[in-house]
């Protein structure tokens, strides 16, 4: 190392200068980057005497194109910090502080003379790799060179002397003691970022936010003026309107206010597999280091869910673009149904020849039966020559496969009933003729099935059987099994043919135990497969919605492995559906809610849990705490500091406070398992982020999970089977704070919420090709019951310890808005069904809510209106939904509020007050039996009580708008204001009422009978009541006389 002065450097001729040209570079205080080279002389004196930021540096030359070490030398300093060997930092320059260099002075008089009497030759490379020391009173520094040589000034550091991978600077003592790794084993390949946030465009989402505080004040004054000026003439239709409007205005605020900041992220693919699936060091064969994933499917009834959607799921997840040693799939049959049991081992079978055919062509999507629905033509793309000959082979065993499917339950009670009969022979021989043998259902391998039987009986019935643990599909090889040529089947030649494991299980259920629904089989899942696979991260689907994107767990991983992610408990995707109508009439897409509130949500602490399709954590789902996290004070929580170390229960004492939020208690009781328990720790170190980059904090050692998997013995699978027993549950924590909470029939909304209340985040995942697609019911009756379940839980959810207002420090402030509004949303149907009336009040008391149409009203309701008009367009912007999308959002808003969730209100209620159990009705995934329409769902009308409501509030606005259009055309002085105004508010209401009761209508445009006798009840109702209320004019105590005469 040299340390020149000024004056030296003046004095030091070209011929004594090294061949390659040097450059320095400093940074000014307002971040520019100065390049100074050596061509040429200038005086810097005035220009740097002065200045704090030009400060002593050193520079590490690398070897680079312009600038080769020579061989000649091996002279070395006497304590030089550097060697004159190669560097091993490869290329690399790298580039030290201040308080760095005072180590190194020692060196600094010898290098000083080298520097001052140049070098050539063999020692020029020797200088070219030397430090230079240069100080702030320069006169003589040399300008950028222009020869065009190679240029540092990219490699200078930017952020307090410290980089990332692959950058300008290290720190020595940056290698890792815990991963035994340094800076040298990442320096052939940079540090990238596995995610990115992609802002809304500003032009979009100020304008978005202004018009939200616009019409919040606007709103604010209107009800103010709304309240000052009252209608003497009608008071009471005066009240009710401003209570429903003041509630109204509550509603839109909880609403509105999550979605000030959305936001879009995006996945790179490329790099997760750079930096995962790639050769390095730690990783020389370049296998995968990417965690384990368990893929969990729930089913209940093969009836009202075919086993043919539960195959196609499971066909897609087996095929799906992820290591297969490292996926496991589960599917929790809770009836315990031996025709799910033989479809799936079916399915294994099929995916044999299946998942190969998926890998050779690269086929989207892996589901059998949507690939050969595909309107477009499968030829597009497809390269190889042998594809058609493959696709018209595969098509052929899928039809075999799906007649195998269908057959199933006559091959089954035709086996049961054969070996049902020679029992009974065998047990009439034995008892002289006489025979008392009970129906059996019986399995291929001529064995009792051991869950629930065709003819129930003890121990054989849906509420009361053994638990069942198959694996179908083994452990696979570490390493791919390629296939070879078949000319009876297909050429998989160079194919990886291995199946990732599959297992079922059905838990066990005896009467006497709640068994918790869903939750509860969800639960015994995640115990089986902690015991089996233990995968770090759990992927939750439904057995209807497969995965039509094969690099969707893919991009669910990237955001749990980038940096950070080790504070992400689930990622959620998008729900989208196949199989509805094309005008969507009953808005099952649901993209308002999928695409504008839950991308809002992302902007806070994350989207809530909507039950499928998404990947969980599954140390979070334990019901341990992040590894850091924030808490929030304040009114409105803008005091923000680090979360304190909360400790386990038995460590309390009385210096631990006693306002401890519940959920912020640590789990303990996890059951008697002890592998279970040892499992734990494994899964938390094999889900933390990869400890690649300086700033990755509660990373794990690239290289830790090549060990391949142990495979399973008999002890493994017996413990399996132990943890989903119906009595293991009893005294643990399990459904309070570990795994998916019970107690309300929204279990997932309620489980995201308690994560998120304990300050872990998470991550709404849309990709461009659509993660996962499934079935949504069209049919009007079974839509408003699965509304009405949504509405009961959320109903559920307010009146109970997992109410928001009730939350911990560790919730954001507007993300307790966004869940307080999920429980409190039902309680709109209230207010909404009383201002569905009170246009037809308006008419036939020949009234108003306002006195009269003043100006100031009409431009209160021109400003709100405008200004909700813009929102609603800005925010179709941003959230890429369609402006038809949202008014159907807006129809079926009325309608389910009008119906569902007035009904959900009062079931909560009874609940709550009376304790009266809540059930709900499965959602049935079969469609109405019509080969040629596959929409014939949609015209089936089925009556349910849900009908009355709105069929009321239909009914009832017709009747006044005749009634209120007669009393005007014949009045002496007819008010045409209000009559403009009573029905202009009924041709809104009968505007959203619209698509339900084009459902009333069936295929033909038909009433049902019950319609017409509905509508003649009520009109024949209202009118008695009406006159009864209001008597006409000129009426006596004796009755009404002239009644036809006076009525108007």
């Amino acid at each position: 190392m040299a340390t020149s002065s000024s004056g030296q450097r003046a004095s030091s001729s070209d011929n004594s200068r090294p061949p390659q040209a040097v450059k320095f570079a400093r940074r000014t205080s307002s971040g520019r980057v100065v390049s100074l080279s050596r061509d040429d002389e200038i005086n810097m004196a005035e220009e740097f005497s002065g200045s704090s930021d030009y400060i002593n540096y050193t520079v590490l030359m690398p070897p680079t194109p312009d600038n080769q070490p020579g061989g000649g030398s091996s002279n070395t300093g006497a304590s030089g910090d550097k060697p004159d060997g190669p560097s091993p930092y490869g290329t690399t320059s790298r580039f030290r502080t201040e308080s760095q260099r005072v180590r190194m002075s020692s060196i600094g008089s010898e290098d000083e003379g080298a520097f001052g009497r140049g070098v050539g030759g063999n020692a020029s490379g020797k200088l070219d790799r030397r430090m230079s020391l240069m100080k702030s009173n320069n006169k003589s520094m040399l300008l950028r060179s222009q020869t065009g040589d190679f240029d540092h000034n990219r490699w200078l550091f930017e952020t307090k002397g410290k980089y990332g991978i692959g950058n300008a600077f290290w720190q020595e003592d940056s290698y890792d003691q815990d991963t035994g790794l340094g800076m040298s084993d990442f320096m052939d390949r940079p540090w990238k970022p596995l995610t990115r946030k992609v802002k809304v465009p500003p032009g979009v989402l100020s304008p978005y936010r202004l018009l939200i505080v616009v019409r919040l004040v606007v709103l604010f004054f209107f009800l103010g003026w709304r309240v000052q000026n009252p209608n003497v003439e009608a008071m009471w239709l005066w009240g009710i309107s401003i209570v429903c409007e003041i509630w109204f205005a509550f509603s839109w605020l909880l609403d509105i206010l999550p979605k000030f900041n959305p936001i879009n992220r995006a996945a790179d693919l490329a790099a997760l597999k750079d930096k995962f699936e790639s050769a390095s060091p730690t990783n020389p064969h370049g296998k995968s280091d990417l965690p384990g994933i368990d893929v969990f499917i729930s089913t209940a009834d093969p009836e009202k869910e075919p086993p043919l959607f539960t195959a196609n799921t499971i066909l897609s997840i087996l095929a799906v673009e992820y290591p297969v040693e490292k996926v496991s799939i589960y599917i929790s049959d809770d009836g315990g149904a031996i025709l799910t049991f033989e479809a799936m081992a079916e399915t294994v079978n099929f995916a044999e020849v299946w998942v190969p055919f998926c890998r050779k062509h690269n086929i989207e999507p892996r589901n059998p039966e949507s690939y050969f629905s595909q309107k477009t033509d499968p030829t597009k793309n497809k390269k190889r020559p042998d594809f058609v000959k493959d696709r018209r082979w595969i098509k052929r065993e899928y039809d075999e496969f799906k007649v195998r499917i269908n057959g199933l339950p006559e091959v089954i009670r035709k086996r049961s009933e054969m070996y049902n009969s020679k029992e009974k022979q065998v047990d009439m021989e034995k008892n002289s003729g006489e025979a008392t043998v009970t129906k059996a259902t019986w399995m291929a391998d001529g064995t009792h099935w051991p869950g629930t039987w065709l003819t129930p009986i003890a121990d054989h019935a849906k509420g009361d059987h053994a638990g069942i643990l198959q694996i179908m599909s083994k452990v696979p090889e570490n390493d791919p099994v390629m296939g070879r040529p078949d000319e009876k089947r297909l050429d998989f030649t160079g194919i990886d043919i291995r199946l990732p494991m599959f297992a079922y299980v059905s838990r066990e259920k005896r009467p006497g135990y709640d068994h918790n629904k869903k939750a509860g089989a969800m639960n015994a899942l995640v115990r089986a497969s902690a015991i089996l696979s233990n995968g770090p991260f759990i992927l939750n689907l439904d057995c209807d919605h497969y995965i039509y994107n094969c690099m969707a767990i893919r991009e669910g991983i990237c955001y749990m492995m980038d940096r950070g992610g080790d504070r992400i408990c689930y990622v959620q995707f998008p729900q989208r559906f196949e199989g509805i109508d094309p005008s969507d009439r009953y808005a099952n897409h649901n993209t308002v809610f999928f695409d504008g509130n839950m991308r809002a949500l992302d902007g806070l602490q994350g989207p809530v849990y909507v039950g499928t399709g998404c990947m969980f954590r599954r140390y979070a789902l334990y019901g341990f705490h992040p590894p850091r996290a924030n808490e929030y004070s304040g009114m409105f929580g803008q005091n923000k500091a680090p979360a304190k170390h909360v400790r386990l229960q038995s460590e309390e004492d009385e210096s631990q406070p006693l306002t401890v939020h519940p959920d912020l208690n640590l789990p303990q009781k996890f059951g008697n398992s002890t592998m279970f328990a040892e499992s734990i720790a494994v899964a938390e170190f094999q889900g933390r982020p990869l400890a690649d980059h300086i700033s990755v904090k509660n990373g794990r050692p690239p290289g830790a999970l090549l060990v391949p998997r142990a495979p399973l013995d008999a002890p493994t699978v017996a413990e399996a089977i132990a943890v989903i027993s119906c009595w293991y549950e009893d005294k643990t924590e399990w459904g309070d704070r570990v795994g998916w909470i019970y107690g309300s029939v929204t279990e997932d909304v309620v489980t995201g919420y308690r994560m998120h209340n304990r300050g872990w985040r998470s991550v709404y995942c849309i990709t461009k090709r659509d993660a996962f697609r499934g079935t949504a019911p069209i049919n009007l009756t079974d839509r408003l019951h699965q509304v009405l379940r949504w509405a009961t839980g959320s109903v559920e959810i307010f009146f109970s310890q997992n109410n928001p207002l009730l939350a911990s420090p560790r919730l954001k402030f507007l993300q307790r808005v966004a869940y307080f509004n999920v429980g409190i949303y039902p309680f709109t149907s209230i207010f909404l069904v009383v201002y569905c009336f009170l246009p037809a009040l308006s008419l036939f008391s020949g009234q108003f809510i306002v006195q009269s149409l003043n100006i100031p009203f009409l431009c209160y309701l021109l400003i709100i209106t405008v200004t909700l008009v813009l929102i609603s367009l800005l925010e179709v912007k941003w959230s890429g939904i369609g402006l038809e999308e949202w008014w159907r959002n807006e129809q079926f808003w009325v309608i389910g509020g009008s119906s569902a969730h007035l009904v959900a209100v009062i079931q909560g209620l009874l609940k709550v007050i009376a304790g009266i159990e809540i059930s709900f009705k499965l959602t049935a995934k079969a469609t109405a039996e019509d080969e040629d329409d596959i929409y014939a769902d949609l015209y089936v009308v089925k009556w349910t009580s849900l009908f009355i409501m709105p069929l009321t509030i239909i009914v009832v606005n017709l009747v006044a708008l005749v009634l209120g259009a007669s009393r005007t055309i014949y009045s002496v002085i007819p008010q045409w204001g209000k009559l403009f105004g009573g029905a202009f508010f009924s041709f809104w209401v009968l505007a959203h009422m619209y698509p339900f009761a084009k459902g009333l209508m069936g295929r033909r445009g038909r009433l049902p009978t019950i319609v017409y006798v509905w509508t003649g009840l009520l009109s024949i109702t209202i009118s008695l009541l009406w006159i009864t209320i209001s008597p006409p004019q000129g009426a006596t105590a004796s009755g009404p006389r002239d009644l036809s005469l006076e009525f108007w």
